[in-house]
C-alpha cells in the first residue's frame, strides 16, 4: 500500500502517529518510523531543552523521517521553530492555529509542512502558503477539536486543494484507513490508537482507562474557551463543564485546565487529570507494540479493499 503520501515523506505506510503532547516522545516516534510509518515528536508546551533532547533521542533510535509537530498556541512557538531549524528536522506539521507566516521560513530550509486544519477555507489559504500536505482532522479525534466531523470534511479538503490530505479523527483500525483512502484521502493519522503502544510513555492508568473505555466514553469541554478539548468524561471534565454553565471566565476555566494533561498522561491521575482521548478509544482492546498496530491496520485495510473489488466485480459480471 503506497499513496503520495509516502512518496511525499520517504514513509513505507500511508500512516502518521499523531503529534501528541508529552506522549510523542523519542520512544513512540521512533517506533513507529521504525514500523514503516511517519513517527512525529509532539512538542505540545514543553520548553525547548525537552524538545531538542527528544529530537536527539530520535535521531539515535531510527535513521527513518520523523517529524515534530508544534503546538501553535505553546509559548515556547518561536524557540521551537529555531530548534527545528538547528537540528535540521525533515517534517513538521503544526497545530492550534494558522502557521501560514512561518511556512516561508520552514521552506527555505527544506523542511515539508504539514498542518492539521479542521475547514476548507484553512486548508486552501496554507495551500497558497506553501504546504506540502495537510492533515483534515474531524471532531471525533481527541485533544483540540473542530466543528465538522471526519465524514464530511474529509472529501470537502481533498476537493478544495492538489496537495496531498491526509485524514484524522475517527481512525482506530483499518477499516478506518480504507474508508479514508476511498474519501480520497492519501493516507491516516492516528493518535488515540498509539497511546495504547508498548512504547508509548502514557502512565499504566492512562491506558487502563482507554482499554475500558466504551462508544459514548469522551466529552466535550472548553467551547466557551474557543479551544474545545475532547477528553473521557472524569471529575475533571464534569468540574469544567460545570464552571462553563456557570458563566465563568476564560482565566478561570483555564486556570483549572492548567498542567491537568501532563498530570493525567505521566502521573497517572485520570480523575484530576485531562484524559485526552478520540472517540475511537472504545475501539482499544489491547496493548501492543507501535509496529504491529501499523502492519495490522495496513493489513485489513487491504483485506477489505481487496474484498470490496471482488464483490463489485461479482456484481458487474454476475
Amino acid at each position: 500500500m503506497r499513496t503520495a503520501i509516502c512518496d511525499l515523506f520517504g514513509i513505507e505506510y500511508p500512516v502518521i502517529q499523531g503529534g501528541m503532547a508529552w506522549l510523542g516522545t523519542a520512544e513512540l516516534a521512533s517506533a513507529v518510523s521504525n514500523g514503516g510509518g511517519l513517527g512525529i515528536i509532539g512538542a505540545g508546551n514543553a520548553p525547548t531543552s525537552w524538545v531538542r533532547d527528544q529530537i536527539r533521542a530520535t535521531r539515535e533510535r531510527t535513521n527513518r523521517p520523523f517529524a515534530l509537530n508544534i503546538m501553535l498556541m505553546s509559548p515556547f512557538v518561536e524557540e521551537i521553530i529555531q530548534v527545528v531549524l538547528e537540528e535540521g528536522v525533515p517534517i513538521v506539521t503544526t497545530g492550534g492555529g494558522n502557521p501560514g507566516v512561518y511556512i516561508s521560513t520552514f521552506k527555505q530550509a527544506g523542511i515539508k509542512v504539514m498542518p492539521v486544519v479542521s475547514s476548507v477555507a484553512l486548508a486552501q489559504r496554507l495551500q497558497r502558503a506553501g504546504a506540502d500536505a495537510l492533515v483534515a482532522e474531524g471532531l471525533e479525534s481527541g485533544g483540540h477539536v473542530g466543528e465538522t466531523a471526519t465524514m464530511a470534511l474529509v472529501p470537502q479538503v481533498v476537493d478544495s486543494v492538489t496537495i496531498p490530505v491526509v485524514a484524522a479523527g475517527g481512525i482506530g483500525d483499518g477499516r478506518g484507513l480504507a474508508a479514508a483512502l476511498a474519501l480520497g484521502a492519501q493516507g491516516v493519522q492516528l493518535g488515540t490508537r498509539f497511546v495504547c503502544a508498548d512504547e508509548c510513555v502514557a502512565h499504566a492508568n492512562f491506558k487502563q482507562k482507554l482499554l475500558q473505555a466504551r462508544d459514548r466514553a469522551t466529552v466535550i469541554t472548553g467551547y466557551s474557551t474557543g479551544h474545545p478539548v475532547r477528553c473521557i468524561e472524569n471529575r475533571l471534565a464534569r468540574q469544567f463543564q460545570a464552571l462553563e454553565k456557570s458563566g465563568a471566565s476564560v482565566e478561570e476555566l483555564e486556570l483549572l485546565g492548567q498542567g491537568k494533561l501532563e498530570l493525567a498522561t505521566l502521573e497517572g491521575d485520570i480523575e484530576n487529570g485531562s484524559v485526552m482521548a478520540g472517540q475511537i478509544c472504545g475501539l482499544i482492546k489491547e496493548v501492543k507494540p507501535a509496529a504491529v498496530i501499523i502492519k495490522e491496520i495496513v493489513d485489513e485495510a487491504e483485506a477489505i479493499i481487496a474484498r470490496l473489488s471482488d464483490s463489485y466485480l461479482g456484481v458487474r459480471h454476475g
